[in-house]
């Protein structure tokens, strides 16, 4: 049994204040000056924390931004001069994908390590597009021994990266089969190559030392690693880019190692292998509709790791009606499965994994582990503005992000991601998250439930739902 991992989180307040969801505006004109008056009574304390931050501000309306939903304000103010309204910071944050809400709830896991708990009541729909249309059953909650945090069953969340052998052979009682060589990672995580606008100050030895600290890999650019970091004790993944970087045997210390598919991928991994045999080798398949062929095929070709490839949204690359990672995941899955080679590769996707549930979900539709980018940098305070990527100046100069405190930032957020991991794994039955690979019984898909109950009355839908 895998050594059991533990992410040491402390709490890390934000260097610039953060946008909250609720504001409380308070119509001052109309306030009798109660004694008792319910901002002092605040159980969050959030009047006074207020109060400090705009005492050199003058106007009519003091905003709450930091407002947790209780309404004790608005119910118990004797004038009723009280009202909850939406932040309009908090609407202009991020983008359809990495909604506001997912920002916010990054920003609180980055600073506690803890898992979110909303108090403000029902969020909306129980469902939406791409992974928001799955439901884990979580029929096992119920069983108390189930509980990973706090029960007495043990949880692993370990993975091993590599090929894996179909069958064993012995002779004489000796096993005569040669194991391949493999990688244990100790969650379903590694941090992928990260966006070019946070190719800044020191943000990207930040986020590997973060990764390595709790033993996962990160996926680098050749000529991008900086000179500070070791291939080995930083567990970084170089991702070659030519035929002359695999055979000089610069990067052969490596663990893992990533290169392009391509006409010429075998030869660029048997050059690698010739300098350390005992390297894994991950091929980045870009997702398209195609993709699941190109699968089979290198699947075939006895390769280690598939690297899948889509974009921040988790979309693949497609002329038209792109599909989610959700649906890639799925079909090339049962590919691999139909073909009996499924067992002997990894699968990794990255793209589109923007929570903890998302880590999840991709699991159960066929993935060994994701790859995440975005939450890193959401972690590291940033609004997702994009005003960089425009020339525009960074409203929390995230380029000053001081190491140690991003780094932990980065461990908090991966201490919260493994405990909702293990939860979720602990109310659906699952002692070992490797079980879990593929396993769409443990899963309900919003559209098999719409078309079992309603196609046979009204027929498939005109279109599709938008993902």
């Amino acid at each position: 049994m895998p050594e059991k991992i533990h992410i040491h989180t402390e709490p890390v307040p934000p260097r610039v204040r953060p946008v909250g969801r609720l504001g409380i505006v308070d119509w001052r004109e109309d306030c009798a000056g109660c004694h008792n008056c319910v901002k002092r009574s605040c159980i969050y304390g959030l009047w006074g924390d207020e109060n400090e931050t705009l005492h050199e501000e003058r106007g009519y309306l003091d905003y709450i931004y930091q407002c947790k939903g209780c309404l004790i304000c608005i119910q118990d103010c004797t004038k009723g001069v009280l009202t909850r309204v939406i932040n309009p910071e908090y609407e202009r944050l991020g983008d359809d994908y990495f909604t506001p809400e997912v920002i916010v709830t990054t920003w609180y896991q980055a600073e506690t390590g803890h898992i979110p708990v909303s108090g403000a009541g029902y969020p909306g729909p129980h469902s939406g597009p791409g992974f928001d249309s799955m439901w884990t059953d979580m029929s096992e909650i119920v069983r108390p021994t189930r509980d990973g945090i706090h029960g007495r069953e043990y949880i692993s969340t370990s993975v091993d990266v590599g090929r894996k052998l179909d069958h064993l052979a012995f002779d004489g009682g000796r096993m005569t089969t040669t194991a391949p060589p493999l990688v244990e990672v100790p969650m379903p995580v590694i941090f992928e190559s990260l966006p070019q606008r946070w190719h800044c100050g020191n943000l990207m030895p930040t986020v590997t030392r973060a990764a390595a600290a709790i033993g996962l890999f990160s996926v680098i650019r050749t000529g991008e690693i900086p000179a500070e970091l070791s291939l080995e004790q930083d567990r970084v993944i170089p991702w070659l880019q030519s035929i002359e970087e695999c055979a000089d045997g610069e990067y052969s210390a490596a663990a893992m190692a990533m290169i392009s598919d391509g006409p010429d991928v075998a030869q660029w991994q048997a050059k690698l292998k010739a300098n350390n045999p005992d390297q894994i080798v991950a091929i980045r398949v870009p997702a398209s509709p195609a993709v699941t062929e190109r699968a089979r095929e290198l699947a075939g070709d006895g390769m280690e790791v598939i690297h899948l490839v889509f974009d921040s949204h988790g979309r693949e690359d497609a002329p038209s009606a792109p599909r989610h990672v959700r649906d890639v995941l799925r079909e090339v899955h049962t590919a691999l499965v139909k073909d009996g080679t499924r067992d002997g590769v990894t699968i990794s996707a990255s793209g589109g994994i923007a929570l903890a549930e998302h880590v999840t979900k991709a699991i159960v539709c066929g993935a060994d582990l994701v790859a995440i980018d975005v939450p890193l940098g959401i972690a590291l305070e940033c609004r997702m503005c994009l005003d960089c990527e425009q020339g525009g100046i960074c409203p929390i100069t995230i380029e000053d992000t001081e190491p140690d405190y991003g780094k932990q930032r980065v461990i908090n957020l991966m201490g919260a991601w493994h405990q909702q991991l293990i939860e979720m794994l602990g109310a659906m039955g699952i002692r070992e998250v490797r079980r879990l690979r593929g396993e769409t019984g443990r899963c309900m898909f919003f559209e098999d439930l719409e078309d079992d109950t309603f196609g046979r009355l009204f027929g498939k839908r005109k279109t599709e739902i938008s993902v």
